[in-house]
């Protein structure tokens, strides 16, 4: 391994980029918590569940029409990128924008043909249809700036990546408080197009002044959309991996709609996001810095793991802490971020905080079948994921009711982590690090402490017990960083020199 890919897999560069990108996720999700207030209360549950509903069917097109591009695309991208071969970057950059303006018409062609389906199916037959064609241009949009996206992670242009995040955040408040307020439901399909429009000009606004090439006028050179045929193949597998588990989310909300009706959708939606959405603030930079650094070495055995591990590590560090203190005090965050109304989904939400612990240890392991390129590979694993996933929530919620659902989440979880890594042990040789293990044997069982602390009777006791135990994990995690990288005495000296 070369000096350049160790210092990119240190524990300085992988603290420095997931902090980074954490921050600005959690600046986002600040602005976001004041979105969801006041949306939650202009629409209540059953307007956040059609909004939900809305987001799925949009989510669930785009996956299945963008031809894998916006994941596919950084793979490549980022392996022409460390060549330094401005000929060949510049030519890649080209294809992606031409097989983007190719996933742009089929989106939005599909999007009208499937919209009487997806009402049926989807929306429970209520005449949605007009609303979902409306989303069309939504589909095109997503996929244009999916592309543009791409581009952007595989060049690491990761300051670019962090602005544009808070814009969207940014712009996602102002446009949709006062739409909702104005026309409440109804103004809900607006909101979703304006916000994709703006994400698209502001990917658009980075990525052209990178590479000023025009996407329509890619597609007139020779040769343009065969030159990105492996691209294609990688991300037609992402695809159907995206369709899986769009189509299990999809599956689930429609089931929750049918028994519980478009409130229990809401609940349940407001549950999923304030678990896995607001925790996986950590994980953004997986996709952002992680994936490329992971595609530039995936020849490597032995800088694969190191790679792979020192983002576990990180990841684990980092998050547990957050998680141990979530499960503490979702009972008060959720009527504060949301509603009172929204309260009954806080033991649901406890149960979901668990799984983000093997979500923190499963994910840099999955992108390694992705950073090989091996696409038949990902795609079995995550259809085991998906089926297994809408199989235990419908069990589960039948039976137990929204903490069901989210023991279903555990379980999901806990069953793909023993999967991914038994079969990464076998196919690619990966062994998690001591660290590793010692890490999980230490943090993951602080978090059940605190989980088991819930059921305590007297409520300061109940609250006492969680804050020890998230003191205890924030100080492992603080101990162990400090000793790796001495970043409080980066923090202290940065504090003063700014003084």
């Amino acid at each position: 391994m070369n000096g350049t890919e160790q210092k990119e897999n240190s524990y300085g560069h992988v603290l420095k980029y997931t902090g980074v990108f954490g921050g600005v996720q959690g600046l986002n999700i600040l602005m976001g918590l004041v979105r969801n207030k006041l949306v939650a209360l202009l629409l209540g549950p059953a307007g956040m569940g059609l909004a939900s509903l809305y987001n799925s069917v949009v989510t669930f097109v785009s996956q299945a029409t963008n031809l894998g591009i916006s994941f596919s695309a950084i793979r490549h991208m980022s392996e022409i990128f460390d060549s330094g071969d401005r000929c060949r970057i510049e030519g890649f950059v080209a294809t992606v924008r031409a097989w983007s303006v190719v996933a742009a018409v089929i989106g939005m062609v599909a999007c009208v043909a499937a919209a009487p389906l997806l009402d049926v199916y989807v929306m429970g037959g209520d005449g949605h249809s007009p609303g979902i064609m409306a989303l069309a241009p939504v589909v095109a949009m997503t996929a244009l700036a999916g592309g543009e996206s791409a581009i952007l992670k595989g060049a690491r242009r990761l300051r670019a990546l962090a602005v544009m995040q808070v814009f969207m955040v940014a712009v996602s408040l102002a446009v949709s408080v006062p739409v909702y307020w104005l026309f409440g439901m109804h103004g809900i399909i607006p909101v979703i197009i304006l916000i994709a429009a703006a994400n698209l000009a502001a990917t658009l606004h980075f990525s052209l002044r990178a590479y000023p090439i025009g996407g329509l006028r890619a597609l007139a050179r020779p040769g343009v959309l065969s030159s990105g045929a492996g691209m294609v193949r990688l991300g037609l597998a992402f695809i159907l991996a995206g369709v899986f588990g769009s189509g299990a989310e999809m599956v689930v909300r429609a089931y929750l709609n049918s028994v519980g009706g478009v409130g229990a959708v809401g609940l349940y939606n407001a549950g999923y996001v304030i678990t896995v959405t607001y925790a996986g603030m950590v994980f953004s930079a997986m996709e952002t810095d992680y994936f490329p650094r992971l595609s530039a070495v995936n020849h490597d055995t032995a800088a694969v793991n190191l790679a792979a591990n020192r983002q576990i590590e990180v990841s684990l560090l980092i998050v547990a802490p957050m998680l141990t203190l979530m499960i503490t005090a979702l009972p008060l965050l959720i009527p504060l971020l949301y509603s009172g109304r929204f309260a009954p989904v806080a033991p649901m939400a406890q149960v979901t905080v668990l799984a983000m612990y093997a979500k923190a240890v499963t994910t840099p392991v999955e992108y390694i079948t992705l950073a090989k390129g091996h696409s038949k590979a990902y795609l079995a694993l995550e259809l085991a994921y998906d089926v297994m996933f809408a199989v235990l929530v419908v069990v589960c919620f039948g039976r137990w009711g929204l903490t069901g659902a989210g023991v279903a989440l555990l379980a999901s979880y806990a069953v793909n982590t023993a999967i991914v890594f038994a079969y990464a042990r076998i196919r690619y040789a990966y062994k998690p690090s001591r660290p590793v293990c010692r890490y999980a044997a230490v943090l993951v069982p602080l978090g059940f402490a605190a989980y088991a602390a819930t059921f305590i009777g007297c409520a300061w006791l109940r609250v006492a017990a969680g804050l020890a135990a998230t003191a205890l994990s924030a100080g492992v995690s603080v101990y162990v960083l400090q000793s790796k990288t001495e970043f409080m005495e980066k923090i202290r000296n940065r504090l003063f020199r700014r003084k």
